[in-house]
């Protein structure tokens, strides 16, 4: 009996229904979430260590930012082929493979000596990460319909400022604590300890992910009926085509990918730079640094959960971008000339509620009208494209605070790009993604 086709599954009464898709996310979830935040530590734990490499090794702030924005030139070359993969032979062998992989890269930054190495190591991190956040937001489509979509995104998103929550005291307290040990400085031991967790999940990963609904012994038959027929009516009328050359010639897809190429320039400017900029506000010591820059990721969690729940709740989803990209621009803006500590906290997280939370929102976007082997490369597409931003954003806010001695023009530059991701949000169809 065919699971898409068991009438058993127009039977199930809605609150059944919400049992089995929370059975379902209380089984997936929490295992993914744990890996996005040690994959976004390691990703972005350059930006803490900073306040230690780049004295110790002559780093100026135009190098370090290139350094930390070329990693998204390997992520970009090797995002869509990931997926394609991921998409043939299973999210479990592949998303464990990817993060064996960066860990073991992760932990190699310990021996860098100058810029070239520096460089060198993010581009391979970034080739070996590539496809894991994509390849989460497609293994979540086959799980969850469109109507429940932006909430899982939000779950799973949550692990960036988690990352940001419990890391930055941590990177900190690391650095502070462990400088000088067995001869290394704080920064070496960061690297180490922080890209162990990456190998252990790995292998966590390869034991207990299932590749889909159909493969999952946990789940009931009647329950696997359910959740395929939900996927199938979902996915009827998308796009179904598995040809990148379709998928290029989409004007739909590359909206998306300036959408969030916009919205990526204020997440990695931020994330990047926050240790930086709350150093820059008067905070001495690393730790106290960490702890400071927990906050403005807390008020990020909030923002991504409420505005999430709002747009599932509403079935609506460009409102609930265009409103917290507006907020992110008035956090960096005044961020950007704040005369105090307090104030730049406040306004830091501000833009850190504003600009995190329009990435799982917006991904109800593309997914409203992509589906299966189109999704795979389609949501690769988007991202690996959008993700540019992660390279010109560090390296163009590094390269500014060279030539003006402030970080004030650069935060006026992402609030300009927030600015423009709302505008072109309200250019998207409302009957193309309000489902």
């Amino acid at each position: 009996m065919s699971l898409s086709t068991d009438a058993a599954a127009t039977a199930v009464p809605a609150a059944a229904e919400d049992s089995i898709y929370r059975k379902v996310a209380f089984r997936i979830m929490p295992l993914l979430i744990v890996c996005y935040v040690i994959a976004y530590l390691d990703r972005v734990n350059v930006g803490f260590a900073k306040l230690q490499m780049s004295q110790d090794l002559g780093f100026s702030e135009t190098v370090f930012g290139l350094g930390a924005g070329i990693f998204f030139l390997g992520y970009f070359f090797f995002e869509v082929p990931s997926n394609i993969i991921l998409h043939r032979v299973g999210a479990r062998v592949w998303m464990a493979r990817i993060m064996i992989t960066w860990g073991i890269l992760s932990a190699l930054f310990m021996f860098v000596e100058n810029a070239w190495q520096f460089y060198v190591l993010r581009f391979l991190l970034g080739l070996a990460e590539a496809g894991f956040y994509p390849g989460v937001i497609l293994y979540l489509t086959y799980w969850f319909p469109s109507s429940r979509r932006a909430k899982m995104f939000a779950i799973f998103q949550a692990g960036s400022p988690a990352a940001g929550i419990f890391g930055n005291p941590l990177s900190g307290w690391i650095m502070q604590n462990f400088n000088g040990t067995n001869g290394w400085a704080g920064w070496q031991w960061m690297f180490l300890l922080e890209a162990i967790p990456a190998v252990v999940l790995g292998i966590v990963v390869l034991a207990y992910l299932d590749n889909s609904v159909k493969g999952a012994k946990w789940l009931a038959h009647e329950e696997k009926t359910l959740l395929a027929a939900n996927i199938a009516a979902d996915t009827k009328g998308k796009s179904e085509s598995h040809s990148l050359r379709e998928i290029l010639a989409e004007p739909r897809v590359w909206l998306m990918c300036l959408i969030y190429f916009s919205f990526v320039m204020g997440q990695y400017g931020l994330t990047f730079w926050l240790p930086t900029l709350v150093k820059a506000s008067g905070v001495t010591g690393d730790f106290n640094i960490g702890l400071l820059s927990a906050i403005p990721f807390i008020c990020a969690i909030v923002a991504m959960i409420v505005f999430s729940r709002s747009a599932d709740a509403r079935r609506e989803r460009r409102w609930h971008l265009v409103v917290p990209a507006m907020i992110g621009t008035v956090g960096f803006v005044v961020a950007a000339t704040a005369s105090s500590t307090t104030v730049a906290i406040i306004f830091l997280s501000l833009a850190a509620a504003g600009v995190l939370a329009c990435a799982p929102l917006f991904w109800s976007l593309p997914t409203a009208f992509l589906s299966g082997g189109a999704a795979a490369a389609g949501i690769a597409m988007i991202n690996s494209v959008a993700n540019l931003a992660g390279f010109a954003s560090p390296y163009l806010i590094g390269t500014l605070r060279d030539m003006t001695g402030s970080s004030a023009i650069g935060m006026y530059v992402l609030a300009g790009f927030l600015v423009l991701g709302a505008v072109l949000v309200l250019s998207v169809p409302a009957k193309l993604v309000n489902r």
